[in-house]
């Protein structure tokens, strides 16, 4: 987690020479991890899928500008900070790394990426997190083709 618990690690007091890490990348086992979730059905009221298509277009367009403006983002987020718990150099030290994992990309899912997440989802030995392959229909890009018409 490059972009939170790395930080907290080094903010601890560690180097990054006194680490040695292992990107999950790297070892073929890296997962996905936020998305948008709906039932399939859903899929069918055109104006469900409208609310969907202005969402993800919305929300790609405002993390293309976060990753251009790291500073201004992390205020956004202290701005609307109610415990005061976080810091201004911890959300833009943040922000610059999630830029790292977004630049280049649409917002839209790597279809490569969901099946490696499924292999290491099936392969927990013993006692895997999902017992079978989702299959077809488990994901589209029928919503963020649309927001990037």
């Amino acid at each position: 987690m490059t972009y939170n618990e790395y930080g907290q690690v080094l903010d601890a007091g560690l180097s990054p020479d006194d680490l040695v890490v292992f990107k999950y990348e790297d070892q073929g086992v890296a997962t996905l991890e936020d998305g948008l979730y709906v039932l399939e059905d859903r899929l069918d009221d055109p104006a469900f899928v409208d609310k969907m298509v202005r969402f993800v277009r919305a929300s790609m367009k405002g993390w293309k500008w976060a990753e251009e403006n790291p500073e201004e983002a992390a205020m956004i987020v202290l701005d609307n900070d109610a415990t005061g718990a976080q810091t201004e150099h911890h959300q833009v030290r943040m922000m610059r790394e999630i830029a790292k994992l977004t630049a280049g990309s649409n917002g839209a899912l790597d279809p490569a990426d969901f099946e490696r997440t499924v292999q290491s989802l099936l392969s927990g030995g013993s006692a895997p997190v999902i017992t079978k392959h989702p299959g077809d229909g488990a994901w589209t890009h029928m919503i963020t083709d649309k927001a990037l018409d």
